[in-house]
């Protein structure tokens, strides 16, 4: 047998991340100072085992691509390892763009079929988006698969009613794990029946027999009326049909010390979860030896604070400061700074999370901002004092995070 197979779903545009994603696809946008956001899903592939993984690329993938073959030609092709970015094919009639997440597994089954050739036929065939943050040993959802002899098992994770309301798809279960009903983003989810301020939430992990998913997305590409969506018209057509599938509860092989797991798809999301980062106890721990996150590093000098004066003085509290970055008398507080970021003397960064090669200049002030790559804040210049202010100029969320896109001129 050929084992697991993987893909992984890197294409999206990522427009709620706009304008984060004007020049990169959302798998690709920088996270946590020195890491990609694919890196996370990478990781726990890395860590659970499974090396060989195709990865679907779409739109603006260049830096997507350039950052898996610096940081991840770690498999052995020898071993019949590999991690493989894969451009549309467009081998089906008429196809052009992915039109949805089950299109894009269907336009690539000829690499299915080119695996079996070479390895015989997988056991299972595990697809996982690559835009969210989480720590997850895969092995243990894939041994619930076999042991269910499940045609479809989709990790879930019990999430607050509010939260879930037109955000994620929705399971009813059995007390086997069976699905019993499941919502795409409904405005009243089920609720849990232990718990009903709560309900299952499926996280967009889904393991298939290979035989159940190639049927399954061959009447999908049928459809005319279909929408080529795993969410909205694979799962709810397997249900219907009669199909095994099962639930599998993510805290049964979550990685961090508190099930954890965010899907940073909107600006607001993914400020959020970088202020996870950098509490006094992170949500989300970083540092966990058993359970690594690799990535690409450059050959960055460490971080630096500078000066000790009684009116200027380099300060860094409940922040992370990667590689290269330095804090000249400059004040940083709750906030991320990425390889190569420079505060200036009498300069404050405030719940901020900057890319790489920012400058922020002497005496600037930064409040509750994402500052993408290489932007040079000038001297005395602010940003989230006055958000009406700010709103002429650059985008600010609903909760007031202001977002300057890559090399922008202040």
């Amino acid at each position: 047998m050929g084992g697991v197979l993987t893909f992984i779903l890197a294409g999206g545009r990522g427009e709620r991340l706009h304008p984060l994603t004007r020049d990169r696809t959302k798998p690709a946008v920088p996270f946590g100072g020195v890491y990609r956001i694919i890196d996370f899903t990478l990781s726990n592939c890395l860590h659970s085992g499974l090396r060989r993984i195709y990865v679907l690329t779409q739109y603006k993938s260049l830096s997507l691509e350039r950052h898996i073959r610096l940081g991840w030609s770690i498999f052995n092709p020898a071993m019949g390892e590999f991690i493989a970015p894969v451009p549309p094919q467009q081998r089906t009639d008429g196809a052009d763009w992915y039109r949805g997440t089950a299109d894009a597994i269907w336009q690539n089954w000829y690499s299915v079929e080119r695996y079996t050739y070479e390895w015989g036929e997988p056991e299972t065939i595990l697809v996982l988006a690559g835009d969210h943050v989480y720590k997850m040993d895969y092995r243990e959802m894939l041994r619930f698969h076999r042991e269910a002899g499940a045609d479809l098992t989709v990790a879930a994770i019990r999430v607050p009613r509010d939260e879930a309301r037109s955000r994620f798809g929705v399971f009813a279960v059995g007390g086997d794990g069976r699905a019993l009903s499941f919502q795409e983003k409904p405005e009243d989810p089920t609720p849990d029946p232990d718990d009903p301020g709560m309900c299952l939430a499926s996280m967009g992990i889904y393991a298939f027999s290979p035989k159940a998913l190639e049927g399954a997305l061959r009447a999908d590409a049928a459809d005319a009326d279909s929408s080529h969506d795993f969410g909205r018209d694979v799962i709810p057509g397997m249900l219907a049909e009669g199909r095994e599938v099962f639930v599998f509860p993510f805290e049964r092989a979550n990685r961090n010390p508190t099930p954890y797991w965010r899907d940073v798809g909107t600006l607001d999301s993914f400020w959020e979860a970088h202020m996870d980062l950098v509490a006094v106890v992170p949500r989300f721990d970083l540092y966990d030896r058993s359970w690594p996150i690799h990535t690409y590093r450059e050959p960055w000098p460490p971080a630096k604070t500078v000066h000790d004066e009684p009116r200027r003085k380099g300060i860094a509290l409940n922040s992370l400061l990667s590689p290269g970055s330095i804090v000249s008398g400059g004040t940083v507080v709750r906030s991320v700074l990425s390889p190569g970021v420079k505060v200036h003397s009498h300069a404050r960064v405030e719940e901020s999370v900057l890319f790489s090669g920012v400058e922020v200049g002497r005496g600037a002030v930064i409040r509750r901002a994402i500052i993408d790559k290489n932007v040079k804040v000038p001297a005395g210049f602010t940003l989230g004092e006055d958000l009406e202010k700010d709103r002429a100029r650059f985008h600010v969320t609903e909760r007031g995070i202001v977002v300057i896109p890559k090399e922008e001129i202040l």
